[in-house]
């Protein structure tokens, strides 16, 4: 039996702190795969300055192009509906049957959890996995985990908070400013050659 992640999310654009958590999720649970997977329409949020799904998922896989486990899927972006995780998360039982399926939830996703579209069934079928990404968060996501664990296993790590939201960084490139220490070089300069979020002009 192996063992699989599923990270999802709109990644827009996909920035360290993503790559940072799967990393951590990675060094603690020892995955046999990663599978990475643009959402096509996010049901949690408005998904503001979209960009388009196939520089989305280009910037996925040139910002995990150094692990060698990690895969991007278009699965949902080819769906072309609202990305509930429970079809996502039923597809990679079918898929995989003999395999155990992990979820990568953020730490605001975990402490609503319970309102997503059939989350019971989800936990049925898969752990969840849940990296703090907010300093000083961790108390109140353990107790969320612990209101959770009854209807499946939710494991929770603690890592070095990294507090930097997509939303911010388009705001840094649409300011012109540096967002180097934020983004992978890769996808730095993917950003800069097809003008992404800041229309004909793009510094970074």
């Amino acid at each position: 039996m192996g063992k699989i992640l599923l990270f999802g999310g709109t990644f827009n654009p996909i920035h360290k702190g993503h790559t940072n958590a799967v990393k951590t999720m990675d060094k603690r649970l020892s995955f046999d795969k990663i599978i990475v997977m643009p959402s096509k329409i996010p049901p949690h949020k408005i998904a503001e300055d979209l960009a388009s799904e196939n520089d989305r998922l280009n910037m996925c896989r040139l910002a995990f192009s150094d692990l060698k486990k990690a895969e991007v899927s278009d699965f949902e972006i080819k769906r072309n509906k609202v990305s509930y995780s429970y079809y996502t998360v039923k597809h990679l039982k079918e898929t995989y049957p003999d395999d155990e399926i992990f979820m990568a939830v953020g730490s605001d996703m975990l402490l609503t959890f319970d309102r997503w579209f059939r989350f019971k069934a989800i936990l049925r079928m898969c752990s969840l996995v849940c990296v703090s990404r907010k300093d000083g968060d961790f108390s109140q996501l353990k107790n969320k985990a612990q209101e959770l664990s009854c209807y499946g296993n939710v494991k929770l790590l603690e890592a070095e908070p990294f507090e930097i939201s997509s939303t911010q960084i388009r705001d840094m490139i649409k300011n012109d400013e540096d967002t180097s220490c934020y983004l992978s070089e890769n996808v730095v300069k993917y950003i800069r050659e097809n003008k992404i979020y800041v229309g004909d002009e793009c510094a970074l």
